[in-house]
């Protein structure tokens, strides 16, 4: 077993369809130490969300974990009894969810959804919560926040509600922070202070921080690792300075290419990747992102490759088949 505060290993999310069994999620792991922050990154369907939402043991329903396992400090939480999920969930393990109007219950106001987890796991009374709740709003930019105590979830914009559910995942100040798109909705002002928020609570606290994220920018800027995911799978894994620096993946190398750079020369402009990722029911053989792959060869079509430190680059691995010829290039 790993020493690491939060371990996933191999983890298979599938759903059951009328069409098949969709892989969704298939043998992902990752491990997480205090005050680390790994991104997850990857195009839409890559599995990314669905991984924090099987730690947490959330999959949607007609989703279920076929297999795993998942340790956070020595407790297997694919085995872990109902009962105490909900005791971790909240209080040691949060989630900044994509979607905050869907997150957020539409019947309760700001101030009841936040009181009731200082309520249900710091033993707080309503009264009591409320000087913490108030605290927590103003720590997330919003400025004035007890107007905000009586506003229901449809009351607020989108970025206000996005605030709202960063405050709520911060309120008992947890131990791991998946943290699914958090400023997606928020202008850059905003969203430099969540993050810095973030990262005081890593510094405080010792929190570790898993950054489901597009922004390949923030990633750059916050990251210390960086977990590259394709059709449900890991194509590689690196330090962030190592992975931005040389991928060793060519779909890793593509999504660096599709982001506008300002170190980049005048006349370079971002390139789309050529084609779109694959239906989860039939997904091809051999390397998933062959078809749209410039180096693919036979080997690559036939045969998947696995996750592997490459020759030459200690510390990384990668799944291809290719990957020297990434690594060669001046």
């Amino acid at each position: 077993m790993s020493l690491a505060m939060l371990s996933v290993h191999d983890l298979v999310v599938v759903f059951d369809t009328p069409a098949g069994v969709v892989r969704a999620v298939d043998g992902v792991s990752f491990e997480l130490e205090p005050e680390e922050t790994l991104a997850l990154v990857g195009e839409s369907g890559s599995g990314k969300s669905l991984s924090a939402l099987a730690v947490l043991r959330l999959v949607p329903h007609p989703g279920r974990v076929e297999s795993g396992r998942v340790f956070f400090q020595e407790r297997n939480l694919l085995r872990a009894a109902e009962s105490e999920l909900r005791k971790i969930r909240g209080r040691e393990l949060a989630m900044v969810f994509q979607d905050p109007l869907s997150a957020l219950h539409p019947m309760l106001t700001v101030e009841r959804q936040l009181s009731e987890v200082l309520e249900t796991h710091a033993g707080l009374t309503r009264r009591g919560a409320r000087a913490r709740v108030v605290a927590a709003l103003g720590e997330v930019g919003l400025s004035e926040p007890e107007r905000f105590l009586g506003a229901y979830p449809h009351e607020l914009s989108g970025g206000q509600r996005q605030r709202v559910l960063i405050a709520m995942a911060l309120l008992m100040r947890p131990r791991v922070l998946f943290a699914d798109e958090p400023t997606t909705a928020l202008d850059v002002t905003i969203q430099a202070q969540i993050l810095d928020l973030i990262a005081e609570l890593q510094r405080q606290h010792g929190t570790g921080v898993v950054l489901i994220t597009h922004d390949l920018g923030i990633v750059a800027g916050r990251a210390d690792r960086v977990q590259v995911l394709y059709a449900g799978r890991t194509v590689e894994g690196a330090s962030t300075r190592a992975l931005f620096a040389r991928p060793l993946h060519p779909y890793s190398a593509a999504l660096l290419a599709s982001v506008a750079r300002l170190d980049a020369p005048a006349a370079t402009l971002p390139s789309a990747i050529p084609g779109q990722p694959p239906d989860p029911l039939e997904r091809p053989e051999g390397c998933a992102f062959h078809p749209r792959c410039a180096l693919a060869t036979d080997t690559c079509r036939r045969t998947r490759p696995e996750l592997e430190e490459p020759r030459g680059a200690s510390g990384r691995r990668t799944a291809c088949f290719e990957s020297a010829q990434l690594l060669l290039r001046p």
